[in-house]
């Protein structure tokens, strides 16, 4: 959901956009991951060696993609899961509570959400507002509590990188 959310706000803020996911064997709470290309011209491919951004939320995302990550590019990891650090000293590393935040939110489901206020934060790709707005579609208009909570979510995360 993240990875498909953060697409579309960028598709709506008018970037070219390409969104790859990829899913384990398992069907419900297996192992995913996406890749996200956003570009001002066209993308040639989808598929990213050296990604500039990295979100991990959960152990094994850590390990298993850490490397992948550009030199001098950004980290974002989940600190209520992932209680490591990656290996590399290359890289900036943003060490987000999202399960702690969402918690305190009321619904620990909006983690995810609490994560993209940071990245939205750090990285500028777009603005709250459209990804809000991209949101609110993606999930439709008869989710209005869970709306509430993720306005909520995506300005504590947004805020919680203000001071850093």
């Amino acid at each position: 959901m993240m990875g498909y959310s953060l697409a579309h706000s960028a598709m709506t803020a008018g970037y070219h956009t390409t969104y790859l996911p990829s899913y384990g064997a398992e069907m419900r709470g297996g192992t995913a991951n996406c890749t996200i290309a956003v570009a001002d011209e066209e993308i040639a491919s989808p598929i990213s060696s050296e990604p500039d951004y990295l979100v991990v939320m959960n152990m094994p995302s850590l390990y298993t993609f850490q490397n992948k990550l550009t030199p001098g590019g950004a980290l974002f990891i989940n600190s209520s899961i992932v209680d490591a650090r990656p290996s590399r000293q290359d890289i900036e590393v943003f060490a987000v509570p999202c399960g702690k935040i969402a918690e305190s939110l009321g619904d620990i489901r909006a983690s995810n959400i609490v994560m993209m206020g940071a990245f939205i934060r750090k990285t500028s790709l777009v603005t709250l507002d459209t990804y809000l707005r991209s949101l609110e579609t993606i999930m439709g208009s008869k989710k209005k509590k869970a709306m509430e909570i993720n306005t909520k979510a995506l300005a504590a995360g947004y805020e919680l990188l203000k001071i850093s």
